[in-house]
């Protein structure tokens, strides 16, 4: 047994000495100054939706002379300056030399790393070179001036919808009422229960409205507005102290998804930052069409297959797969993306494992681009959650999924079960960043 244990010591002391030798010659043989050194195509980028998809500004790097035969692996840092580089945008280049940044993808990196649309603003920029674990060199800083430019709406307002019909007067935040064309009128899409509701102020009771007389006339702290089960827009006069309240939704309905109606339409819902209506639907080889209700009294579809909607159209063809469907009634527009991965909710703690279809995830319009699929932001809202366990998987299916190995936030592809607890909750999967990471948050 002492000589297994003798045996067992050398070996790890072995292993140890080995990897002080290979970083003790890497430092003997290794250049005085070898840093990368940083090249910026421009001083100064001034972004605009107009150049949303032209390259704006390429960071360059030169291999530096290692003093032996490296094959450095290099990583893009990014961060406002004066920053520690602690929240800084991370892009691995691998062993590229160069990294080009369109008009929009840089703009969403300045605009997460806090800067304001419309004023310019100076950043450092930095490359690291990894040789080892054990040795990164870092190149010192190069810097330049941007302007961000606002990608998407504000229709916030301070108002929201309150009540037994949505929320459990107050259980999680109110539905959220938006601003429109007119001053001063709101509007609200929101599906609500049997029950009643009232309007009020910043998801507090110091400003509410109710309707003593049931007519649409609002009073302050007036009686509650009762509801029926359904998906309704809800149109708020804020001057006048009106209410209309008004069955409203949009669908796909077709050959591709329900055969026509013989169960409910996919649902849309609104997307405030765009001023559109998406929604990610799972289709059939077949044709669709966007009706509103549930019904052919008003519907869409495309005569010219050009993605242009027209009122009483044609039917439109589709291809079997995940889809994010985004309709923009103001330009008559339709846009149809192809989705590689729909993430869903799966376990003891949502659906005993896939007895159930999984909770799918939607793309976080607050934090939208064009390469959402692969490196977007997703976010599951209003997931009721039981005692146990869950993981994230693509496509109610196991080969791609993600649980967390460290309990620390960081998604580990393959990783250990997340625990929860029973309660609400909105769920955020994040793979913008160069380490994918998620946040449940208790509602």
């Amino acid at each position: 047994m002492n000589k297994i244990f003798k045996n067992i010591a050398f070996f790890v002391g072995t292993l140890i000495l080995m990897s002080s030798c290979e970083k003790d010659e890497i430092q003997a043989v290794l250049n005085s100054g070898a840093t990368p050194v940083v090249s910026l195509s421009a001083p100064t980028v001034v972004l605009s939706k107009d150049v949303a998809e032209n390259t704006v500004l390429t960071i360059t790097w030169q291999k530096p002379e290692f003093g032996y035969d490296a094959a450095p692996s290099y990583t893009i840092l990014l961060d406002k300056k004066g920053g520690d580089f602690s929240k800084a945008y991370s892009y691995s280049a691998g062993k590229d030399l160069t990294k080009t940044f369109k008009g929009a993808e840089l703009n969403s990196i300045l605009l997460n790393l806090g800067l304001a649309a419309g004023a310019a603003a100076d950043l450092d920029v930095k490359i690291q070179a990894k040789l080892s674990d054990a040795v990164v060199l870092t190149s010192p800083l190069a810097g330049f001036k941007a302007t961000a430019y606002l990608d998407k709406l504000d229709l916030s307002s301070p108002w929201g919808v309150v009540g037994s019909a949505y929320n459990d007067w107050g259980a999680f935040t109110d539905a959220p009422f938006y601003k429109t064309s007119s001053a001063e009128v709101f509007v609200a899409y929101v599906t609500l229960k049997d029950g009643e509701f009232k309007i009020r102020k910043n998801n507090d009771w110091a400003v509410n409205y109710g309707d003593d007389g049931a007519n649409g006339t609002l009073e302050a702290g007036g009686a509650n507005i009762v509801s029926k089960a359904g998906t309704y827009k809800i149109t708020f006069d804020a001057a006048k102290l009106t209410v209309k309240v008004e069955k409203y939704s949009w669908g796909l309905v077709g050959s591709a998804f329900n055969d026509w109606g013989a169960t409910p339409d996919a649902p849309l819902t609104y997307d405030p930052f765009s001023d559109q209506w998406r929604g990610v639907v799972t289709l059939k080889d077949g044709e669709f069409k966007i009706r509103q209700n549930s019904d052919w009294a008003v519907n869409y579809g495309d005569d010219g297959g050009n993605g242009t909607i027209d009122a009483g159209g044609a039917n439109v063809a589709a291809k079997k797969g995940t889809y994010l469907i985004t309709v923009n009634f103001k330009e008559n527009k339709m846009t149809v993306e192809k989705i590689t991965n729909l993430w869903g909710i799966v376990g003891s703690g949502y659906n005993d494992w896939g007895a159930t279809p999984d909770f799918t995830f939607a793309p976080d319009f607050g934090n939208f681009s064009k390469d959402f699929d692969t490196k977007g932001v997703w976010i599951a809202q209003n997931v009721t959650l039981k005692t146990g366990e869950i993981k994230f998987r693509a496509n109610s299916d196991w080969s791609v999924n993600y649980g967390d190995d460290g309990a620390n936030g960081t998604l580990d592809a393959g990783g250990a079960n997340i625990a929860v607890l029973a309660g609400k909750y909105d769920v955020i999967l994040d793979f913008s960043k160069s380490t994918p990471v998620y946040k449940i948050t208790k509602k």
